[in-house]
């Protein structure tokens, strides 16, 4: 069975995360979540239910030194929704998010890893996006932005189609053949 690796960051379409955790084992992956540190705040109400859906603890922070790891070790990551700040930290190899060194150390391992991020078009005009998107798409990440990918919306605007999970999750499985 593939085990993936599911990070969130604190944006709307994070609250989604149960149905994608769904999709994805009915495609027959084994999931593990996590999340930063606003995103597990966001949550919190519903990570006994989410560890019941994936039949793993949902991780916000780094284990502590001698503590045993509790997820099995990734085929694939996706991290998605990914924040401006989680893009620009990612690229910049600022790892005090436990999600974010996870992707960080697994361009080191050859995990293959996809990202969607969700910013807004204010965000997407500051030039640290444009460069933070090319440095991990240099590093072998699979960034789903722009045509084909999420493209961004107005400050405060959803889309009535929603954030295009099903781009993600066929990204992921195009990793896992």
């Amino acid at each position: 069975m593939t085990t993936l690796y599911l990070f969130g960051s604190a944006a709307p379409p994070v609250f989604e995360v149960a149905g994608v955790i769904e999709e994805a084992q009915g495609r027959g992956w084994d999931v593990c979540l996590g999340l930063t540190p606003t995103a597990a705040r966001w949550l919190e109400h519903d990570v006994p239910e989410l560890e019941h859906l994936t039949g793993h603890p949902v991780r916000s922070e780094y284990k502590l030194p001698g503590q045993p790891d509790v997820w099995p070790k990734a085929d694939v990551i996706l991290f998605a929704p990914a924040t401006f700040n989680t893009i620009n930290q990612w690229a910049l190899g600022i790892t005090s998010a436990f999600v974010v060194g996870v992707v960080a150390e697994g361009i080191g391992k050859r995990i293959p890893t996809v990202t969607m991020p969700c910013v807004n078009a204010a965000y997407a005009q500051h030039l640290a996006l444009d460069r933070s998107v090319a440095e991990l798409r240099g590093m072998g990440v699979s960034v789903l932005y722009g045509p084909g990918g999420f493209e961004p919306n107005q400050p405060g605007e959803r889309r009535p189609e929603g954030y295009p999970w099903h781009l993600a999750l066929d990204a992921v499985a195009s990793h896992t053949v």
